[in-house]
């Protein structure tokens, strides 16, 4: 009797992850056959390091480092906010949301899917990044100071995937790429990413640490010894308050939605 109700559990523990990898697996075809969205994820990040990681810092290899970073998690912002934001958005309008709903597909595939394709994509970037510093740049990580940097940066794309999510759950589908990029790109700029944080005014610079891209940049540059300060466990702090809070809207946006 045990040994049939254990084999009972394992097969719909099996259909489960198979219904979660399907999920994935189209999602991601989906995205990477979407050239209006995997080109500029894939690109813009690379396209602006060697703008102003490359060509404007006189070839200081501690300049091309640090924007190395901060590129980095303006990369991995990228896909988590369209995937979730946008393409969510868009889903909905055109109904696909509640088709999915009516279905027996467990109501979490639609968001891991997502979340797992954000991450494919910050991979895609991260690479893309680091190959033009390698080919382009005198910068000098070692092979743990490149794994640690990537681990960091990958998974802290979380915060923006649900900032993402409420976004999507809560926009039309006509209007969600423009509310997006003026969230997306305005933080990018006043959390340092662009142009390193000192270069800002005072005023900027204090008014960039209520803002997620920030914790997540000292986090990424801390590896590399070029942050502004702070402990680790305070931007861990800050960034799990951000998700949190996220969370929560995302959770209200839903409802608000179902009703």
């Amino acid at each position: 009797m045990g040994s049939h109700i254990n084999h009972d559990q394992t097969m719909t523990f099996n259909k489960h992850v198979n219904v979660y990898w399907q999920e994935t697996k189209y999602e991601w075809l989906k995205s990477i056959r979407n050239p209006a969205f995997a080109l500029p994820a894939v690109t813009f990040p690379g396209l602006f390091y060697v703008f102003f990681g490359v060509l404007m810092n006189g070839h200081n290899p501690q300049a091309a480092t640090y924007l190395l970073c901060t590129y980095g998690v303006f990369g991995v912002m990228g896909p988590a906010l369209f995937s979730f934001g946008a393409g969510l958005a868009i889903e909905r309008g055109q109904g696909w949301l509640d088709i999915k709903s009516a279905s027996p597909m467990p109501g979490g595939a639609q968001v891991i899917s997502r979340l797992f394709v954000s991450m494919g994509f910050s991979i895609l970037i991260l690479l893309s990044l680091g190959g033009l510093a390698a080919s382009l740049t005198d910068i000098s990580l070692t092979l743990s100071q490149v794994g640690v940097l990537s681990v960091i940066l990958v998974l802290g794309g979380l915060p923006f995937c649900l900032l993402g999510l409420t976004l999507g759950l809560s926009l039309k589908a006509q209007s969600a790429p423009v509310v997006i990029n003026m969230v997306y790109l305005p933080m990018s700029f006043l959390s340092g990413l662009w142009i390193p944080i000192a270069m800002l005014p005072e005023f900027l610079q204090s008014f960039a640490e209520f803002l997620p891209p920030y914790h997540l940049s000292q986090l990424a540059l801390k590896v590399v010894g070029l942050d502004a300060g702070g402990s680790v466990a305070n931007h861990i702090l800050i960034l799990g308050l951000f998700s949190g809070i996220f969370y929560v809207f995302a959770v209200l946006a839903s409802r608000k939605k179902a009703n």
